[in-house]
């Protein structure tokens, strides 16, 4: 999967949730998507904008947290 990929899935389930009425708590990315989402312009501006401290960074108002699961990307 390519970095752009990445990101529209993760923006799909963020809609799906949205049409089940339900607000995420968290994104688990795994490392390697991380990375590859971090290429994208605009979603590292969204997170680094969101805070300073890595551990607390969000994404459309939902809290990252990476995990050591490389290809991971999901909801909870």
């Amino acid at each position: 999967m390519d970095n752009q990929s990445d990101l529209q899935n993760l923006n799909n389930l963020i809609e799906e949730f949205a049409v089940k009425n339900k607000k995420p708590e968290k994104i688990l990315i795994g490392y390697k998507v991380y990375a590859e989402l971090m290429n994208d312009r605009q979603f590292m501006q969204e997170v680094v904008g969101s805070a300073m401290n890595p551990n607390k960074r969000k994404y459309k108002n939902i809290k990252i947290k990476v995990t050591q699961d490389g290809r991971q990307l999901e909801l909870v």
